[in-house]
């Protein structure tokens, strides 16, 4: 069955929520200090919220998550990047709350499917950018051992940004605009972190990008088997 423009957009905005929730999800019992336990946790949470409303728009939620091979995936590159030292994850946090804040503001603002979710979505998400940028200020802005992992993280995951920026079927905003709106302020929060904006390509023949299309890059397929170990070992179980 070929899916609908709205299916197809709600598994795009929806795997990228999911993923991104189980990878923050990874830190629990791990972050660096407790407050920053909590934090991830929190943001994980929101970040699973909105996969189940997106994904249950697209079909059944558990079979969408737990069921489907990593080719049927259509989350970005970006979101599925491992955890890396606690200052790649806050880069991936820093890159990726800024494109979804920009994101939910236009779908807020408009009249499609989606527009009661971001209403909603949009509110936390700031908070998810807020706390990013606090945490690369604090960072950027640290010691020269602190300043050089957050500069090494940047760069290393800016190949990966591009693909935010590619157009999804179903998903009415202004592509362009949002990618300058999202140049501007995460080159602002950069420079007041004492970091340079990175200067490599965000998409093309040299760079990453091509999850909406369902490529994965390597660490995916293993994030994949332990997301979905439970429920293939045991289909049907329950507390």
């Amino acid at each position: 069955m070929t899916p609908t423009v709205t299916t197809a957009a709600a598994l795009a905005l929806g795997d990228d929520a999911l993923v991104l929730s189980h990878r923050l999800g990874e830190w629990a019992g791990h972050a660096p200090v407790l407050e920053e336990e909590v934090a991830l946790a929190n943001i994980a949470l929101d970040l699973l919220g909105q996969a189940r409303v997106l994904l249950s728009m697209a079909g059944d939620e558990d079979e969408l998550a737990y069921l489907r091979e990593e080719r049927a995936f259509r989350n970005l590159q970006l979101v599925e990047q491992p955890n890396g030292d606690f200052a790649h994850t806050i880069a991936r946090q820093l890159y990726f709350s800024t494109y979804q804040r920009l994101l939910y503001a236009q779908l807020a603002a408009g009249e499609s499917e989606f527009a009661p979710l971001a209403a909603k979505a949009v509110k936390e998400v700031a908070y998810h950018q807020d706390h990013a940028e606090q945490w690369t200020l604090r960072l950027g802005d640290g010691t020269d051992v602190s300043h050089g992992r957050m500069r090494r993280a940047c760069d290393a995951l800016w190949r990966f940004t591009g693909e935010m920026f590619q157009p999804v079927e179903g998903v009415d905003i202004d592509w362009e605009g949002t990618r300058a709106a999202w140049l501007e302020s995460v080159g602002a929060t950069l420079r007041r972190a004492t970091l340079p904006v990175p200067e490599g390509p965000q998409s093309g023949a040299w760079a990453a990008g091509a999850g909406r299309q369902g490529l994965h890059t390597e660490s995916f397929g293993r994030m994949l088997a332990e997301m979905q170990h439970l429920h293939r070992s045991h289909p049907g179980a329950s507390w």
